[in-house]
Formats: structure tokens, C-alpha cells, sequence
């Protein structure tokens, strides 16, 4: 995938002579991989018996979860309690 991605980088910059355009396109194709592709493959461990990642979640990042989940809540029970004409007509349109 990195492969394709330095590729495709390379491609739109050499483009971007004749067009700047396509120089943000490189910028903007290099900050997505950046952000979101990279760690979508996990490396082999020996100690997994699949090889790939661990089968549960470690306790560090379940607790994160843990943690914006509740976070999550709390605004929106805040959210209810602060705007209750507005939370009731989210509930009316859910029903339908």
C-alpha cells in the first residue's frame, strides 16, 4: 500500500509543474496515508498464534474506550438536560 501511495505522490507532484493543483493532491494524499493507512496492517508477533495482532483488546486501549464512551455520554445527557425541546424532536424522528 505504501508502495502505491509514495507512487501516486510522486506522479501528481511531477503533474504539479504544469499545475499547482496537483501538488495539493500529493500534500493531501500523503496526510490521509499519514493519518489513516499506516496502521492498518499490524506486524507479526511470534508470540501470536495467528500471527497478527493480539486477540483482545491490551488494557491501555480498552480503557480509552472506556473513557470516550463515557465522555460520550456525559455530553449527551448534558445535551438532553440543557435542550429539551431539541433532544425531544430527535426522539420523535427516531421512532419513525
Amino acid at each position: 500500500m505504501g508502495t502505491i501511495v509514495i507512487s501516486g505522490t510522486v506522479v501528481l507532484v511531477v503533474l504539479g509543474f504544469g499545475n499547482p493543483i496537483y501538488w495539493l493532491a500529493a500534500v493531501a494524499v500523503l496526510f490521509l496515508y499519514v493519518q489513516y493507512g499506516r496502521g492498518t496492517s499490524a506486524p507479526s508477533s511470534p508470540s501470536s498464534p495467528t500471527g497478527g495482532a493480539p486477540a483482545g483488546p491490551t488494557p491501555a486501549s480498552y480503557r480509552a474506550y472506556r473513557d470516550r464512551r463515557d465522555k460520550q455520554a456525559r455530553w449527551e445527557r448534558r445535551y438532553r438536560r440543557e435542550r429539551p425541546f431539541e433532544s425531544r424532536r430527535q426522539e420523535r424522528g427516531k421512532s419513525t
